[in-house]
C-alpha cells in the first residue's frame, strides 16, 4: 500500500499503463479516437475522455449506444434532440426493450446459455443456479401469464418480495410486456408498502409469504391480505412461496391467485415488446423523509445506456463475471445489480441479513459463489472493521477484482481497512448518485488512482460540478452538487405529477435548467471529489460548513459509541443549536471523561468549531431504509415541525426509535 502522495490523502491502489489498457474503457477510448479522429490518450486519459464525454453529449452517447449493442448506428443528430432540463429528448425514433437486451446474450454467442445467469443464495439454503437458457425460459413464461391476465403496456406490476430469483424474473417479465414495474421489501409493512402501491394502483400483485433475516422467520401472509384487499385494481396475485410452500393466501378465490410455479411453469423464448427509447420501465421511490414517497419513473432506454456505461465502463463488468450488491427491492441498488445481466455478467443475490451468521457474511458469500465484484454500504465495511474482521486471513478472495460502495460517505480509515484487512490489490470503488438517475454522478474508473476518502471522479457524460450559493463553479470547498447538462437516466416524470411541478421543484429550484441534487460536494484541485453529505443538512457553525460525515468519522473512531447523529439546528432567535445524540454499546455509560473523548475526537479529527453543545445519549438513532441517517427530519423536529409532517415514519427502519426524539424535541421547546 502506497502513501507517496504529498499533495493529498494517502493512494491505496495505482492503475499501470499495462492494467490501464486492458480495461474495457481504454478500449471503448481507443475505438473511440479511431472513428472519430480524436486523441483520448495512450493508455487512455480518463480526465480527456470525460471532457470529451460532456462537451460532445450526442458524441458520447451515440458511441455508447452502438459500442454496447443497444442502437448501432444512431446518427449524432439523432441522439439528443431537445437539450433542456427537465424534458431532455433522447433517440427519438427508436426502440429499446430493457428485458431483451438483458437476456440476449445467449443469442448473440457472447454467453453459454447452460452458464448460469442467476444465483440464489439465502440465509437457510445453498446457492442456486439459474442458467442463462433457463433464465429466459421462466421470463418468458412470466410474460406469457401476465398477458394471459390483461396485462398490457402501461400496466403496473408490483412485487413484495425479498431479493430472490423470482424477484428478477418478474421484473424482466413485466419488462417484456411493457408493464412497468415496482417493488417493495417484506420487511415493510402494511402502510408503508399501501404508501407506495396505492399510487400506482397495480394491476398483479408478485407477493411472498415471509422472509427470514438474522435467523428468525417472518411471516408475511396477514400484511399480504390487507394489501389485496386495500389494493382493489389488483386483478390476480401471484403468490411466492418462502416459508409456506403449496399455501396460498387465506380467503382467495381461485381466478385471484396463482402459485408462482404456475405462473412460470411453461418455459418458452420470451415475447419483448418493442418500446420507445422513454417508455416507463419501473418506479422507484425517493426516501420520503416527508409527505408520501414520490414515484420515480426511469426509462427502458435512458437505464439500459447509462447502465452499460457504469457497470461496462466504469466498474469493467462484462461475460464472466459474477455480480452482487447487497441490497434489498426496495432500493435502487437491487435495480442497478440486475442490470449486470446487461453486461452478460452473472447475478448473484442474497436474501437475509448482511451480518448473519456473523460479520463477515458477505465475505463469506464472496468466497462460496467465486465473486468478482462484491457491493455493499458504508456501514457494512465499517461494522467488519469494528468487529476486528480481517478477511485476508480467513477467506479466499482469490476471485475478486473489485469492492463497490455507495449510500453514505466512507471515511478514510476504512477505506484503508479494506487494503489492510481485505487484499491490498483489491479495487475499492466509491459511488455517489441517487435513487432519482438509477447511476452514479461521481464515482470510481480503473484509469485513476484510489485516495483515502475520496470519490476518484465525475463519472462519464455527467456534467457534475459544485456550485456556490451565487450558481459559481467552486474547487476545494464544499459546493452544491449540481448536474447543468442532461442524462438519459433522468427521471421521465413523477408518478401522479401530471403538471411537472413536484419534478422541477425536487430538482431544479434554485437554479432553473440545472439539477440541485442536494448533496455536498467538493472538488479537489487534483480532481478528486468528496461527497460530505446532505446540503440541507451540513453543520454551519459561525458561516463555517461542514459536513456530519466528518463528524461521524471522528465520533465511530470512540470504541464506547455504536451510532451517532448529529444536527445543526438553526434557531428562530438566530442562535444556532448543535446536539450530538450517541447510541452506547452495550454496558457503555455516558460519564464526563466519555464525553470529553468524544469532544475532544471531534476537536482534533474534525474541527475545533463543530463541537456539539450538548452529547447526548439515545436507545437508538434512526435511518432511512436505505441505511441513511434521519438528519433533515430530526433537525424538523427540533425547529418545532410537527411531527407527522417532518418525519415519515413509514420511510424509517426503527419508527420507534423516532418518538424518543419527539418528546426530546418536545421537552426542549417547553422550556
Amino acid at each position: 500500500m502506497s502513501t507517496d502522495t504529498p499533495a493529498g490523502p494517502p493512494v491505496l491502489w495505482r492503475p499501470t499503463p499495462e492494467s490501464i489498457r486492458a480495461t474495457r474503457l481504454a478500449q471503448f477510448a481507443d475505438r473511440v479516437s479511431a472513428r472519430r479522429g480524436i486523441d483520448l490518450g495512450d493508455p487512455a486519459d480518463y480526465d480527456a475522455v470525460w471532457r470529451w464525454s460532456v462537451a460532445h453529449l450526442d458524441q458520447f452517447w451515440a458511441e455508447v449506444a452502438d459500442w454496447s449493442g443497444v442502437l448501432p448506428g444512431v446518427p449524432d443528430d439523432r441522439v439528443l434532440t431537445r437539450r433542456g432540463m427537465p424534458g431532455a429528448e433522447w433517440f427519438p425514433g427508436t426502440t429499446v426493450n430493457f428485458a431483451e437486451q438483458a437476456l440476449r446474450h445467449p443469442a448473440d454467442g457472447t454467453v453459454d446459455p447452460a452458464a448460469p445467469a442467476l444465483v440464489g443464495v439465502a440465509e437457510d439454503t445453498g446457492p442456486v443456479e439459474l442458467s442463462w437458457a433457463e433464465l429466459r425460459g421462466q421470463v418468458g413464461a412470466f410474460a406469457a401469464t401476465l398477458r394471459r391476465l390483461g396485462v398490457q403496456r402501461g400496466d403496473r406490476v408490483a412485487g413484495y418480495l425479498p431479493n430472490v430469483p423470482e424477484a428478477v424474473v418478474a421484473c424482466l417479465g413485466a419488462a417484456a410486456v411493457g408493464a412497468v414495474w415496482s417493488s417493495c421489501a417484506p420487511d415493510f409493512g402494511t402502510r408503508s408498502v399501501l404508501d407506495r402501491f396505492a399510487q400506482i394502483e397495480p394491476t398483479v400483485l408478485v407477493a411472498v409469504d415471509g422472509y427470514r433475516w438474522n435467523g428468525r422467520e417472518f411471516d408475511r401472509r396477514d400484511v399480504v391480505a390487507e394489501l389485496r384487499a386495500a389494493l382493489p385494481t389488483v386483478r390476480t396475485t401471484i403468490a411466492v412461496p418462502r416459508l409456506h410452500p403449496g399455501e396460498v393466501p387465506e380467503g382467495a378465490r381461485s381466478d385471484e391467485v396463482l402459485a408462482w410455479a404456475e405462473a412460470v411453469g411453461d418455459a418458452q423464448e420470451p415475447v419483448c415488446e418493442q418500446l420507445p427509447f422513454d417508455a416507463p420501465l419501473w418506479i422507484v421511490y425517493s426516501s420520503g423523509t416527508t409527505g408520501l414517497p414520490k414515484g420515480i419513473v426511469h426509462g427502458h432506454g435512458g437505464v439500459t445506456l447509462e447502465q452499460h456505461k457504469q457497470l461496462g465502463l466504469h466498474a469493467d463488468v462484462g461475460p464472466g463475471d459474477r455480480f452482487s450488491w447487497y441490497a434489498s427491492t426496495a432500493w435502487i441498488m437491487w435495480n442497478i445489480s440486475l442490470c449486470a445481466l446487461l453486461r452478460g455478467a452473472t447475478v448473484v443475490v442474497h436474501d437475509g441479513a448482511p451480518t448473519y451468521p456473523s460479520a463477515a457474511a458477505l465475505f463469506d458469500l464472496a468466497e462460496r459463489t467465486r465473486l468478482t465484484y462484491l457491493g455493499t454500504s458504508p456501514g457494512y465495511l465499517m461494522a467488519c472493521e469494528k468487529a476486528g474482521v480481517r478477511p485476508r486471513d480467513t477467506h479466499d478472495l482469490s476471485a475478486l477484482r473489485t469492492i463497490g460502495v455507495t449510500g453514505s460517505p466512507l471515511p478514510a480509515s476504512s477505506f484503508a481497512w479494506v487494503y489492510e484487512a481485505v487484499e491490498p490489490d483489491v479495487f475499492l470503488g466509491s459511488i455517489s448518485g441517487g435513487t432519482d438517475v438509477a447511476t452514479g454522478f461521481v464515482g470510481s474508473t480503473l484509469l485513476v488512482p484510489v485516495t483515502a476518502g475520496e470519490l476518484q471522479r465525475p463519472m462519464l457524460g455527467v456534467a457534475a460540478a459544485a456550485w456556490d450559493a451565487d450558481g459559481r463553479p467552486v474547487t476545494g470547498e464544499l459546493g452544491e452538487l449540481v448536474i447543468t447538462e442532461p442524462m438519459p437516466s433522468m427521471p421521465l416524470y413523477f408518478w401522479a405529477d401530471p403538471d411537472g411541478s413536484r419534478y422541477r421543484e425536487a430538482y431544479f429550484e434554485p437554479w432553473p435548467g440545472v439539477w440541485r441534487h442536494g448533496d455536498w460536494l467538493e472538488v479537489t484541485e487534483r480532481g478528486t471529489c468528496v461527497i460530505t453529505g446532505r446540503s440541507d443538512s451540513t453543520l454551519n457553525r459561525g458561516g463555517v460548513r461542514m459536513g456530519t460525515a466528518d463528524i461521524y468519522a471522528a465520533v465511530e473512531s470512540v470504541p464506547e459509541v455504536r451510532d451517532c447523529v448529529v444536527l445543526g439546528v438553526e434557531q428562530p432567535d438566530g442562535g444556532y443549536w448543535m446536539p450530538l445524540f450517541v447510541q452506547l454499546a452495550d454496558g457503555a455509560e455516558l460519564t464526563e471523561e466519555l464525553a470529553a473523548r468524544i469532544r475532544a475526537a471531534i476537536r482534533s479529527q474534525a474541527s475545533p468549531r463543530h463541537v456539539p453543545d450538548e452529547v447526548l445519549v439515545v436507545p437508538a438513532v434512526p435511518h432511512t431504509r436505505t441505511g441513511k441517517r434521519l438528519e433533515v427530519p430530526l433537525k424538523r423536529l427540533f425547529q418545532g415541525v410537527d411531527p407527522a409532517k417532518a418525519v415519515n415514519v413509514g420511510a424509517v427502519d426503527d419508527p420507534a426509535a423516532v418518538e424518543h426524539y419527539v418528546r426530546l424535541a418536545r421537552e426542549r421547546s417547553a422550556r
